[in-house]
């Protein structure tokens, strides 16, 4: 099946950055101890590997029918435990990783022309969200993560200041 151009160019650039990726998330898993965390990164390894041959069989000139994407393996059941002070810093960079990674096919399935490839993308994206809730179990577990509240005066505030909005 023949593809529009922006359609494989964006997904050659999402191959050479998955191939990084794994990589990178590879000699994570081989490093950390904690079992919980290491089972995520084996999870995320597996589910980029599954995009690359979505992208794949995608970009196949002689495909014919449609590609499906697999569903994301989500079952984390592991005692979360410690991590040690660097795993916070895996666990916390992974999640970026994932997070940045959704950005970018979010973006792309935006972009993209065939409808096959931009529902795909969109199914990339809801996982790597997968894998981002994945690790803030962990990272929650290790209170290794801050996140500021807005006060309830300013979320009143904001709410009367823009209430009128649904009236227009």
């Amino acid at each position: 099946m023949q593809l529009p151009a922006i359609d494989l160019g964006l997904m050659a650039q999402h191959l050479a950055a998955h191939e990084g990726v794994i990589f990178k998330l590879k000699i994570y898993h081989q490093n950390v101890q904690n079992e919980a965390l290491k089972k995520i990164l084996r999870i995320h390894i597996e589910t980029l590997k599954s995009h690359v041959a979505a992208m794949l069989l995608l970009i196949d000139p002689n495909r014919v029918q449609k590609v499906h994407l697999p569903d994301l393996k989500a079952n984390i059941d592991e005692a979360i435990g410690n991590l040690l002070p660097w795993e916070k810093n895996i666990a916390l960079e992974s999640r970026s990783t994932a997070k940045l990674m959704g950005t970018d096919n979010f973006n792309s399935a935006a972009m993209m022309k065939n409808d096959n490839v931009k529902s795909i993308h969109t199914k990339m994206s809801n996982q790597d969200i997968q894998l981002q809730r994945m690790y803030n179990k962990v990272i929650a577990a290790a209170n290794a993560d801050y996140v500021p509240m807005a006060s309830l005066e300013e979320q009143w505030m904001t709410l009367q200041k823009y209430q009128h909005v649904i009236n227009e």
